[in-house]
């Protein structure tokens, strides 16, 4: 697994680092309000697990599985909800945790599909962000790091089911994903 990695994009400590600070600001934000952390499975999950733990304060916490990628590299454009929310939204306050944010289809999809649930916000917490790549108006309200336009793994990312347990971001070869 290691040697398909190109290089460390983003070390375990930074990881660990940021996360804490991103706890400290939502507890800032959120303290004396009703929040549902909500995770988008599977990348999300190594992220959101470190995160909760940072928020010192009463969560809820939910998972949905909103994708538009199946096994390719690129997003599809095609988003589709194959896990819902298993309570419901009204009158709390909604943080989406995502592994990584790019074209932001698939939170522009998800972001419209909570508001018609008439949540009392929503906000969303990227580990990871790719700006360069949008084709959607989505800005993550709290943001890990923003990247170069490069094919990540590792923290909960991942290509074709590999490399999620990495404990850091890595770059992919690019041979791996082009072959």
């Amino acid at each position: 697994m290691e040697r398909d990695i190109e290089r460390v994009l983003v070390t375990k400590e930074q990881l660990e680092d940021r996360v804490a600070q991103l706890g400290a600001a939502i507890t800032k934000d959120y303290t004396g309000k009703k929040l549902l952390v909500l995770g988008i499975l599977k990348g999300s999950v190594p992220f959101m697990s470190d995160l909760i733990r940072q928020i010192k304060m009463p969560i809820i916490y939910d998972f949905m599985v909103v994708s538009s990628y199946g096994s390719a590299a690129k997003s599809s454009g095609i988003v589709r909800i194959h896990k819902d929310l298993e309570r419901s939204v009204e009158d709390v306050h909604i943080l989406i945790v995502e592994d990584i944010v790019d074209t932001g289809l698939t939170l522009k999809f998800l972001r419209d599909n909570l508001l018609q649930r008439n949540p009392l916000s929503i906000r969303i917490v990227t580990l990871l962000d790719k700006p360069n790549q949008r084709q959607a108006d989505v800005v993550p309200d709290y943001n890990g790091f923003v990247i170069p336009e490069e094919f990540v793994v590792g923290y909960g990312l991942d290509y074709n089911e590999h490399y999620r347990n990495l404990p850091y971001i890595g770059v992919l070869k690019r041979e791996i994903y082009e072959s």
